[in-house]
């Protein structure tokens, strides 16, 4: 897959609650710095990470505005409306960084406010 693939991809899998589908794109020894979970290395942690989503959120879906890809490196501009498990909205302007080797996300950074995200921690 190209850059712009994986980027689409990205978003598609995320949409769909598929996180096993999501974590196959990014490699062994990804990287990612997460504003909300902090730094993140390998896949097998990544999974392990993933697993809890369906726990934090009722409703998630992420929609991508933009694309900028040169080379292995990608931004990604997106709006974020979710839904914690409370019933509480959240909703952000969400942009990433991703570096893509070979077809995989090697690294991945994201940028929002938190303060939506707040309401993940209230009952």
């Amino acid at each position: 897959m190209d850059a712009r693939e994986v980027l689409s991809k990205y978003y598609e899998f995320a949409n769909k609650g598929d996180w096993d589908s999501w974590c196959d794109l990014f490699t062994e020894d990804m990287v990612m710095d997460e504003q909300l979970a902090g730094h993140i290395e390998g896949l097998a942690t990544l999974r392990t990470m993933m697993t809890g989503m369906d726990k934090m959120y009722r409703v998630f879906q992420n929609h991508p505005v933009r694309f900028l890809v040169d080379g292995e490196d990608a931004a990604a501009v997106s709006h974020l409306v979710a839904e914690s498990m409370t019933g509480k909205p959240v909703e952000a302007e969400v942009m990433n960084y991703f570096k893509i080797v070979g077809g995989r996300i090697a690294y991945m950074a994201n940028y929002h406010d938190t303060v939506p995200f707040q309401v993940l921690s209230q009952v």
